[in-house]
């Protein structure tokens, strides 16, 4: 089992639950009362340790190893999937994975960083972090999306665009910057979630969205907390204070206006109830895709600009 430092106190208790529902069986009322009493203790630590998580401790949980990632949420949503690869031009990205699923019978053109398992897994996938044609695959399913006129989905979580000397020859910079740029103008609804790591470009690449969402213990910023550190304090060592002063939780990014909404997580993260953090992502994709489905193209287009344009302005 993978704990962080925080689940320690709570897995403990779990721990001494376990023993005492062992040795309680049926017949012993008073153990029974005992067990029933460490129940509530277990809870009540659970919700005030995670009601009150620091940024830190927000990005250690967005990077469990037990997490949900993109085709997790993929075969939990959709009733069928059809992965689509390929850039058609070098190679396929086996970082950024895409296709076309069916959720309540509308179909959706569904795009995603993915991260691996274990060790084979995580260098196939290149630990999640794209190359030019995985930016370029991703455009060329969303320019597929609003041809046929197919709603568009895409899951975030990556450490950054993969930043290797390849990737840069082939133009790394140049794949990014055209998927902000059509991103902006694609005539279809999107919808953009955040569903772990969110660094940098790398996960602005497919980040333009009508709506942009964020999972409750997940992180979007421009740097990562350990390199913001190495940064300013010359170390790895301040990477806490880096993460409360980079402001990069959903709580942050929602008052600072960044992201349009937080899909709440089951208590305990993400990783402790698949299922029923499917049936959330699933009910907010339908919801936000009825009322994006209301305007026409033009008005989507024009309301995605005017956010967008509105970040960061100071008003003397």
């Amino acid at each position: 089992m993978n704990l962080l430092d925080f689940e320690k106190p709570i897995a403990e208790l779990e721990s001494k639950l376990e023993d005492m529902k062992t040795l309680a069986g049926d017949s012993d009322k008073e153990v029974q009362a005992a067990v029933k009493a460490l129940e509530k203790k277990i809870l009540d630590l659970k919700k005030e340790t995670f009601d009150n998580l620091t940024g830190w401790q927000r990005v250690q949980l967005s990077r469990h190893p037990d997490r949900p990632y993109t085709l997790d949420y993929i075969y939990e949503i959709t009733t069928d999937f059809i992965e689509l690869h390929g850039d058609r031009n070098v190679a396929d990205d086996k970082a950024m994975v895409g296709g076309l699923g069916t959720i309540d019978g509308q179909t959706f053109m569904i795009i995603g960083q993915q991260k691996g398992r274990n060790t084979k897994q995580r260098q196939m996938r290149n630990f999640g972090m794209a190359n030019p044609e995985g930016y370029r695959k991703a455009l060329r399913l969303m320019k597929m999306a609003e041809k046929f006129n197919k709603p568009i989905i895409t899951f975030i979580d990556t450490p950054g665009a993969f930043p290797g000397l390849e990737a840069e020859e082939r133009g790394q910079g140049e794949a990014i910057a055209r998927n902000l740029k059509e991103m902006f103008m694609l005539k279809v609804p999107v919808i953009c979630i955040v569903i772990g790591e969110g660094a940098s470009g790398g996960a602005l690449g497919i980040a333009i969205g009508d709506k942009v969402l964020m999972l409750e213990n997940t992180w979007y910023s421009v740097i990562s907390p350990e390199s913001c550190s190495s940064i300013l304090w010359r170390s790895w060592d301040y990477k806490e204070q880096a993460a409360e002063v980079l402001k990069l939780t959903g709580k942050d990014m929602l008052s600072l206006k960044l992201i349009d909404g937080i899909v709440k997580e089951p208590l305990g993260g993400a990783h402790t109830n698949l299922k029923w953090m499917s049936q959330e992502v699933k009910k907010v994709i339908m919801d936000n895709f009825k009322e994006l489905n209301k305007l026409t193209p033009e008005d989507r287009i024009s309301k995605r600009i005017d956010k967008f344009c509105a970040m960061g302005v100071v008003k003397e």
